[in-house]
């Protein structure tokens, strides 16, 4: 068994002028740096993602539900994913809508695997959003992990692709060290017998 992980990070908006992608590039380095994962940053701006789903849900279909050609590059990923980091700004108090049918597109793609969260916002950092997709997590069977991260007034508190607190960097490696742990564990539980649940 390879000793590292496939970590996917998600760039969780494709609101015009973003901010996902410069933080997702930084949490994507420092998950590098942290040498126990083999890093894929996946931006759902590039995938064909429909707010309209299929009348069967991908719980009963498995590999039989019919996802568009343009997301078949983002499903690989996903399912190929030992665990993942999910970068989500708030919105009205939650999270996007592109995030929301990203998830909601798949199923098994979640399913015993660990997911961190990196958020970012106003004054609350995008807590409310995490909150939320804890729920919709923990309903796909994934494991979601305690210690995330948060930027609150990001417009203000980065610089040249980075946050200005220099805790922020241990606050990653700390987020980074749960989820390899929690990678590891689920990876090996995977192997060595069938999920009991979710499909």
């Amino acid at each position: 068994m390879n000793d590292k992980s496939r970590l996917v990070v998600i760039v969780g908006s494709v609101r015009e002028g973003r901010f996902g992608p410069a933080v997702a590039a930084w949490v994507a380095d420092q998950a590098r740096a942290h040498g126990g994962f083999e890093v894929d940053v996946v931006d759902p701006a590039d995938a064909e993602i429909p707010l309209a789903l299929p009348a069967a849900p991908p719980k009963f279909a498995g590999d039989d539900y019919p996802r568009p050609d343009g997301m078949r590059a983002l499903t690989a990923k996903l399912a190929g994913a030992d665990a993942f980091v999910i970068v989500t700004p708030e919105y009205n108090h939650s999270y996007p809508a592109s995030l929301k049918a990203l998830i909601d597109w798949h199923f098994t793609q979640w399913t015993a695997k660990p997911v961190a969260f990196v958020s970012y916002g106003g004054a609350a950092g995008g807590r409310h959003a995490v909150l939320h997709l804890e729920n919709v997590l923990t309903e796909l069977h994934a494991v979601t992990i305690r210690d995330g991260l948060a930027f609150p007034n990001y417009f203000t508190a980065w610089q040249d692709g980075a946050p200005l607190d220099a805790a922020a960097a241990g606050y990653a490696k700390t987020l980074l060290e749960q989820l390899a742990w929690w990678a590891n564990a689920l990876r090996s539980a995977r192997a060595a017998a069938p999920y009991p649940g979710g499909a």
